[in-house]
C-alpha cells in the first residue's frame, strides 16, 4: 500500500502536513510567495522535516485561488465602470417641462352613477315565516286535501294572511321613503366630495397663476422658487448622486445665477482592472490620469447642460435675460472649488443644443489582460464639452489636481456689486442703461472679462446725440490718462462725434485734468457713483457699492 511522503499508515496527517494546510488556510492570498521561507521556518520551529519545497498540487492551488481572486475584483471594477455609463446616458436624457402651463391642473366631477352601491335594505316579509303548520293525520289513509279544510287550521290560515299583507304594506311603505332618502344622502354625499376635489384644483391654479403674475413681474421669489422646482425635477434622473443646483435671480440683469453643486471625485473609477504580479498577487491596474480626468469632465459637462436646458425651457415667458451657472466641488474640510463656469445670455441658449446625445455614453468593456481605454478617452471630442464651450464656458484642465476656475459670476446678494456680475451681465447693464438714455443701434467691437468697446448711435434732438465710441470697465484702480488718449483716438478712427469712457470705480487725478482740457472736451466721463445713479434713475434697481 502506498502513502504519501505526509501521510501515515494509519491515515493521519504529519506535523509538516498539518502546518502547511494552517498556513494556507489563514494566509490564503498569499500562499504562494510564503512557501519558501514562511513556511520553512515554520516547519523548524515545530521540529518537523523540512519539505524540500511545495508539491505541484499545492502550486496549482495557490495559483487558482489567486486567479479567480483577480477575477472577482476585475469584474468588481469592470461593474463600477458600468454604472459610470449608465450615468452619462441618464445625465444626458432630456428633462421634463416644468413651467406654468404643464403645472396647470384639471378636474371635472363625475356624475353620481346610477348603479351605486346603496346601504343593505330591510328584508321583505316573506309568506314561509308567516304560513301556520299543517294539522295532523287523524288517519294515515285520510287524503291531505281533507285536513286542509280543517276550521281551526283555516282561521289561522285567514289570520297569517292578514299579518302578511299588513306587513308588507307597510314594509313597502318604508323602502319607499327610505330608499328615497338613502339615494338622495348617497348622491349629496358624492356631489360634496366632488365639489371638494374640482375646488382644491381651483384653488390649486389660482395659486399657481398668482406666482405665475409675480414671475411675470420679475419678482426674485418667484422666479427663484420657479427655477429650483425645474431644477430638482432634472435630478430625479441621477438621484444616486445628488447634484443639487440653487438658483438666484438678479432682477438688475434679469439674469439666474446657478450654484450646480458638482459630483465627488470618486464617481469615476481609478483602475482599468486586476492582474496578476510576478509574484502571484492580484495587482491594481491604474488608469491613467488623463482618461480619469475626460471621464469626469463628461459626466459634469452632461449635468450642467442638463440644468442649463432645465433653466431655459421653463422660462416660457422670456424673464431672463442669460444664465450664469458655476460647478463646485465641494469637499469635506476644504473651501468649494469652482471647476466650470458658464456664462451664456438668451440668445447663445436659444443657438445651442442644450441636450447631449445618450448614444455616446455606452457602457465600456474592461478587459482583464489590456488596460480599460476608460468610458471615452478624448474629451476634446466629447459632444457635451463641445456645447459647453459653444457658450463660452471656463472648464478646468484637471478637476484630479484639482486646477480651480474662476467663477464668470457669483451668486451673492440680490443686489450684487459690479464685480459680481458676470460678463455678459455687466454687457447688458451698460446696453440698457445707456439705451435708456438715448443710444440706440449698440454694436459691441471688443469684450472682455472686465469691461468691452462698443459703438451707439443717439437720435437728433436727444439728449446723447450722434455717433459715440463707448468704453465700459470695473475697474479696481483709478482710470488714468493714457486710457482717455486712447479713447479720444478711438473715436477719431471711427468717425464718431462724441466717447463715452464709464468705469465702475473712480478717475485719477490727472485723467480728470486731461478731461478738462479743450481737445478732451468730447470725452464724457462716468464714475462708479454715476453707474449707480444711472441704475436707480432709469431701471429702478439699486446697484451696491464695491
Amino acid at each position: 500500500m502506498q502513502h504519501s511522503p505526509d501521510s501515515r499508515p494509519d491515515g493521519t496527517q504529519s506535523a509538516t502536513t498539518s502546518a502547511r494546510a494552517s498556513a494556507t488556510q489563514a494566509f490564503p492570498e498569499t500562499a504562494e510567495p510564503l512557501q519558501a521561507g514562511f513556511l520553512t521556518t515554520l516547519f523548524r520551529d515545530l521540529g518537523a522535516e523540512v519539505p524540500d519545497g511545495p508539491s505541484e498540487e499545492d502550486t496549482v492551488a495557490v495559483h487558482a485561488r489567486a486567479a479567480a481572486l483577480t477575477h472577482h475584483r476585475t469584474l468588481t471594477v469592470q461593474a463600477e465602470h458600468e454604472h459610470l455609463a449608465d450615468l452619462l446616458r441618464r445625465a444626458a436624457l432630456p428633462v421634463s417641462a416644468m413651467d406654468f402651463e404643464s403645472q396647470l391642473r384639471s378636474y371635472e366631477p363625475r356624475p353620481f352613477p346610477a348603479d351605486a352601491d346603496l346601504p343593505p335594505a330591510e328584508a321583505e316579509p316573506r309568506w314561509a315565516d308567516y304560513a301556520p303548520p299543517q294539522p295532523p293525520a287523524a288517519d294515515p289513509d285520510e287524503p291531505v286535501s281533507r285536513r286542509l279544510l280543517d276550521s281551526g287550521y283555516q282561521r289561522e290560515l285567514a289570520q297569517a294572511r292578514l299579518r302578511h299583507q299588513r306587513d308588507l304594506r307597510e314594509w313597502r311603505a318604508r323602502q319607499a321613503e327610505g330608499a328615497a332618502a338613502e339615494a338622495q344622502a348617497a348622491r349629496t354625499a358624492h356631489e360634496q366630495a366632488e365639489q371638494a376635489k374640482a375646488r382644491a384644483v381651483r384653488e390649486y391654479n389660482e395659486s399657481l397663476e398668482e406666482c405665475r403674475r409675480a414671475y411675470r413681474l420679475s419678482e426674485p421669489a418667484a422666479v427663484e422658487s420657479l427655477l429650483e422646482r425645474a431644477l430638482a425635477a432634472a435630478e430625479v434622473a441621477t438621484r444616486d448622486i445628488p447634484s443639487p443646483c440653487r438658483a438666484l435671480f438678479r432682477p438688475l440683469t434679469r439674469t439666474a445665477v446657478l450654484d450646480l453643486d458638482l459630483p465627488p471625485l470618486d464617481v469615476v473609477p481609478s483602475l482599468s482592472g486586476y492582474r496578476l504580479a510576478e509574484d502571484g498577487t492580484p495587482e491594481p491596474v491604474p488608469r491613467a490620469p488623463a482618461e480619469r480626468s475626460s471621464d469626469y469632465l463628461r459626466l459634469t459637462a452632461r449635468l450642467a447642460l442638463r440644468a442649463l436646458q432645465a433653466a431655459d425651457a421653463v422660462d416660457t415667458d422670456g424673464i431672463l435675460a442669460g444664465v450664469v451657472l458655476n460647478g463646485w466641488l465641494r469637499r469635506p474640510g476644504a473651501d468649494p472649488l469652482c471647476l466650470l463656469s458658464v456664462d451664456a445670455d438668451r440668445d447663445a441658449l436659444a443657438r445651442t443644443r442644450l441636450v447631449a446625445d445618450p448614444a455616446g455614453a455606452g457602457p465600456t468593456s474592461v478587459d482583464e489582460d489590456e488596460p480599460a481605454p476608460g468610458v471615452y478617452a478624448d474629451a476634446e471630442h466629447d459632444e457635451a464639452l463641445l456645447r459647453l464651450r459653444e457658450l463660452s464656458a471656463v472648464v478646468t484642465p484637471d478637476p484630479y489636481g484639482p486646477v480651480p476656475v474662476v467663477p464668470n459670476g457669483t451668486a451673492g446678494a440680490t443686489v450684487p456689486s459690479a464685480a459680481e456680475l458676470s460678463p455678459n451681465e455687466f454687457a447688458q447693464l451698460v446696453r440698457e442703461l445707456l439705451t435708456r438714455g438715448g443710444l440706440g443701434s449698440w454694436s459691441v467691437r471688443l469684450r472682455g472679462p472686465f469691461g468691452l468697446v462698443a459703438t451707439a448711435e443717439g437720435t437728433r434732438g436727444s439728449a446723447l446725440p450722434g455717433r459715440w465710441v463707448v468704453w465700459a470697465s470695473r475697474n479696481t484702480d483709478p482710470v488714468g490718462e493714457d486710457e482717455l488718449r486712447t479713447l479720444a483716438e478711438a473715436v477719431r478712427e471711427e468717425g464718431a462725434e462724441r466717447g463715452l469712457r464709464l468705469t465702475t470705480g473712480m478717475f485719477g487725478e490727472a485723467a480728470l485734468d486731461l478731461a478738462a482740457e479743450e481737445g478732451y472736451r468730447r470725452i464724457h466721463l462716468i464714475d462708479g457713483e454715476g453707474v449707480r445713479e444711472l441704475s436707480r434713475t432709469h431701471l429702478g434697481l439699486p446697484l451696491a457699492a464695491g
